[in-house]
């Protein structure tokens, strides 16, 4: 028999779900479910005289106050607007297009050499700027006419592009990795550093299989004829374009891992290399200085909206006790502590189908780690294994989020069909890439022990 509070519990997130269906801001769904079941809860404590756990008078209210005030005076997420504007600026830099125009020319020449160049540049991308959705769609604004004109698969030019550009999510600095630090109150170079090898690996994968499949498959991803030959010229350019974007991301994670600077320093060093990048391209002008600061203040509100919501959500979740009903139905489970974990896991990749990683990084993980960490793994590397899911999730059809990024931007011949048949592969490299990184937990712990 569920005593009350837990009734509230279900019900909360019940109708959390449910109103997400009808379209209203995510960020009002979170806040007002929050304080009608508070009143619910207070008023049932106080006319019928509810058990309703630590919710039983309107303190909850000042609770309200100190947490959105302890929000929002956080040095850490000082960060999240510094990045936010690293990565805009740098669409706008012109780098990502001089690397297109370089890696065409070098590597164009060969089988899937196209697809190459669009994950290496995705990796850049990734370890760059950390915005998904931006991230897919300049890849393909930038690739995908190119490939189709070279007579590429347009399933398999949908799914490199998808892939590449969802590397963003996991590969530092990501965003989603610091509201997750945020949230578990870990070290947000440390789980920099514990996230970089599993992304870096995902990236190798996808190039292992473009390699292979390109030359087994001949159709897949031609080669064009009539290329001029390679010269030193070429491969000095080539070189020369990418040292930019690889040296602001050296300053950036180089200044955490060699301890110079913390991230939150770190990513203003970022936003001003991008800025200097921009500038030495010719680029940097009022209007997009303008443009940038806009999206920037506009992404950042938007994100904190959201995460005051959640904040709401979660405390009126633990005063409902909910964290020790949920802790109590996950280790209640059947299984050992690993089936628990991918359970959780399961879960969590069935929700990215519904919500944004935002509102699973601020509502469900906080739940969820510390039952894991209760088990006796490590915090760092489950933190870690839950973003390499979410990136799972988001390129799963028939709803990955990624894969309406790229849909909305495509060439007109090239249908959602054909994107979910080219993404089938890379799902099946991001679920390899899950079982290594639960089978093998030194591919995210190793890097961060070598800190200084």
């Amino acid at each position: 028999m569920l005593a009350v509070n837990e009734i509230l519990v279900i019900g909360m997130l019940v109708s959390f779900i449910a109103l997400l269906f009808t379209g209203f801001p995510v960020a009002w769904v979170l806040a007002g479910v929050s304080v009608a079941f508070s009143y619910i809860a207070i008023f049932g404590s106080d006319w019928f005289g509810w058990d309703t756990y630590f919710l039983q008078d309107s303190r909850i209210f000042g609770i309200f106050i100190q947490r959105i005030y302890g929000q929002m005076s956080n040095w850490i997420l000082v960060a999240l607007p510094m990045f936010i504007f690293m990565g805009l600026m740098l669409e706008r830099s012109g780098v990502t297009e001089k690397l297109m125009s370089n890696f065409i020319q070098l590597f164009g020449r060969f089988r899937g050499g196209l697809a190459l160049g669009v994950v290496l540049i995705g990796i850049l991308l990734a370890a760059s700027t950390g915005i998904v959705g931006a991230s897919v769609v300049l890849l393909a604004m930038l690739s995908m006419p190119i490939m189709l004109q070279q007579g590429y698969s347009k399933s398999f030019a949908s799914g490199v592009v998808a892939s590449a550009g969802t590397l963003g999510i996991l590969i530092p600095p990501s965003i989603m990795l610091i509201i997750m630090a945020d949230q578990m109150s870990v070290s947000v170079g440390n789980l920099f550093m514990g996230a970089l090898i599993p992304g870096v690996m995902l990236g190798i994968f996808y190039i292992i299989y473009i390699l292979v499949a390109a030359g087994v498959f001949r159709n897949l991803a031609p080669a064009p004829k009539n290329l001029p030959p390679v010269t030193w010229r070429l491969v000095f350019d080539t070189l020369l374009a990418t040292l930019p974007p690889l040296l602001l991301i050296f300053a950036v994670l180089g200044s955490i891992f060699f301890g110079f600077a913390t991230p939150t320093e770190a990513s203003g060093l970022g936003a001003f290399g991008a800025t200097l990048l921009a500038l030495a391209n010719g680029r940097l002008t009022f209007a997009v200085l303008r443009e940038v600061g806009i999206k920037t203040t506009l992404t950042t509100a938007f994100i904190f909206g959201i995460f005051l919501g959640a904040t709401l959500f979660a405390v009126v979740m633990r005063q409902l006790g909910g964290d020790v009903f949920i802790s109590q139905a996950l280790q209640g489970l059947p299984f050992g502590p690993g089936g628990i974990v991918l359970t959780i896991l399961f879960i969590a990749f069935l929700a990215g189908f519904f919500l944004d990683w935002l509102e699973i990084s601020l509502i469900m993980l906080p739940l969820v780690a510390p039952v894991v960490v209760a088990l006796g793994f490590n915090e760092i590397w489950f933190i870690v294994l839950f973003a390499v899911t979410l990136q799972t999730s988001f390129l799963t059809p028939p709803v990955g989020f990624s894969l309406f990024y790229l849909k909305g931007v495509a060439p007109p011949e090239v249908t959602i069909i054909d994107i979910y048949k080219g993404i089938i592969p890379f799902v099946l490299l991001q679920i390899l890439a899950v079982l290594l990184v639960f089978f093998l937990p030194q591919l995210v712990l190793w890097l961060p022990s070598r800190m200084l």
